[in-house]
């Protein structure tokens, strides 16, 4: 059985109770194994040569300028779009080079700065921090907000409104069971090692075990058969409630991988599996009309 790391129970100092909960839960729960992006670092570096990109700038319903990264091949479209969640650490190389890898595809390719209204977690020197000082703030609600904004923006700049998938990696993957939950007109989405379980609180009233029977999309799950963060258990608790609820979606365990094996930044990353995967969620976008 694979067990929680016993250096993350502890409380944080300084911390209300109620954050410090937060904190240990989704450290716990997530976290632990992470390590800081730097620039230039990732392994896979895609050329934007023959695709358009750009950061840009796209108005939220609460009226503000949601920055997000932006490319697609060049030529006129409409292009599938792939909204890309981030992990933890924000809109880094690793979740830009991931964009230009799904343009090279065929795919429009946005990823939204979802922190952007708490705090830049690159300027934040260390992951206890960032989970404590921005990931805690960032409510669900908005996170949906902000991505159904994309998916309208996208839809009015070259993107196929009728052909929309979703992709999210760490915190994203959890996201990702979220949106499939929550938007009607996704067609597929795909969560790498995303949280599926965890405490109700008011910023994150519900997590992905919650919400199966809701689930308008099909999902492909990618974990890690040994990421020490999400237990197996929780892996198996999903996949029997996806079948009882009769739910189209599939959840592929790579038995030596651990958390974060896609990112190639990490100490962590595995390429067979991140390759493998890789070649899964093109599939199952694919077979899912994207």
């Amino acid at each position: 059985m694979l067990v929680e790391d016993s250096d993350f129970n502890s409380p944080v100092p300084g911390l209300p109770l109620s954050r410090q909960v937060f904190v240990n839960d989704v450290l716990a729960a997530d976290y632990a194994l992470a390590v800081r992006p730097r620039s230039g670092q990732c392994v896979i570096q895609t050329s934007s040569d023959g695709l358009v990109a750009g950061d840009i700038h796209i108005r939220g319903i609460d009226k503000t300028a949601i920055r997000a990264y932006w490319v697609q091949p060049a030529g006129k479209g409409p292009f599938p779009t792939v909204l890309v969640v981030q992990e933890i650490f924000g809109i880094h190389e690793y979740i830009r080079d991931t964009c230009r890898r799904l343009a090279r595809q065929g795919y429009q390719a946005i990823a939204p700065n979802l922190f952007q209204r708490y705090g830049d977690p690159m300027g934040v020197p260390n992951v206890q921090e960032i989970m404590s000082d921005i990931v805690a703030d960032v409510p669900d609600a908005q996170v949906l907000s902000d991505l159904d904004v994309c998916a309208e923006w996208a839809a009015s700049n070259g993107g196929d409104p009728q052909r929309l998938g979703l992709t999210g990696f760490c915190w994203g993957g959890r996201i990702a069971w979220l949106y499939a939950a929550h938007n009607p007109q996704l067609k597929a989405a795909v969560a790498w090692y995303g949280r599926l379980t965890g405490k109700s609180t008011p910023m994150t009233p519900r997590h992905p075990t919650d919400v199966v029977r809701s689930l308008h999309a099909p999902v492909l799950g990618l974990y890690g058969g040994k990421d020490v963060t999400i237990p197996l258990e929780d892996v198996e608790t999903m996949r029997e409630a996806l079948a009882t609820a009769g739910k189209r979606a599939d959840i592929v365990v790579y038995p030596e991988g651990g958390h974060a094996f896609h990112a190639d930044y990490r100490q962590s990353f595995r390429a067979a599996d991140a390759a493998n995967g890789w070649g899964r969620m093109l599939e199952w976008f694919r077979a899912n009309g994207l």
